[in-house]
């Protein structure tokens, strides 16, 4: 890995003409959460207003669904030799006028992305969360539903996950299967991967 991209990334200010245009008003701050060798890759969207305060990804209620969902805790999901976080965005993108989140601006992921997955290697299983990273991990062309029901294509090397927000507890409730079948399989091959 180029020695100084995570430093490059962490002074990243692309998009602070955009932020400071949001409701939040607030100043780019990437959120950089990886190391090259880690046996699991989270492609995630975008680190929500508790991550971009605490400098920590998923540090929210998502965070915790999510780690429910792996079957690990804080302690392994927090150690960047175990876990890396790759989000098409590294900043907050901030809240629009009605206080819902702005989606993770392209430029992050064109700019960034690519050079990350790079550095990070071919590595043994990557957990794709949300619709925006599958279209960019994935190439998918469906939508959330469709990807995540056809995650047999993918596995074992990578599930595709809903997002693990609140918002898609009505999803989770519609959706019994991935409970069911989906999580069980991830649940098996994040203790495999991390044995």
């Amino acid at each position: 890995m180029h020695a100084t991209l995570p430093d490059d990334i962490r002074a990243c200010r692309l998009c602070a003409d955009r932020f400071a245009a949001t409701a939040t008003g607030h100043a780019p701050r990437p959120v950089v959460w990886f190391r090259p060798g880690a046996p699991i890759v989270v492609a995630g969207q975008a680190p929500g207003l508790r991550a971009h305060e605490a400098q920590k990804p998923f540090f929210d209620p998502s965070g915790q669904r999510l780690r429910d969902w792996m079957g690990i805790g804080e302690d392994t999901f927090y150690d960047q030799a175990k876990l890396a976080v790759v989000p098409m965005a590294f900043c907050f993108p901030g809240y629009d006028a009605k206080g819902s989140d702005l989606p993770p601006p392209k430029i992050c992921a064109s700019t960034w992305n690519a050079k990350v997955m790079a550095a990070l290697g071919d590595a043994p299983l990557t957990i794709v969360v949300g619709g925006y990273a599958h279209k960019w991990h994935l190439g998918v062309k469906t939508g959330v539903t469709e990807t995540v029901a056809a995650w047999r294509d993918h596995a074992p090397r990578v599930f595709a996950l809903p997002h693990p927000s609140w918002r898609n507890t009505a999803w989770l409730k519609k959706n019994p299967w991935f409970e069911a079948e989906v999580l069980p399989a991830l649940r098996a091959q994040v203790a495999e991967v991390l044995a």
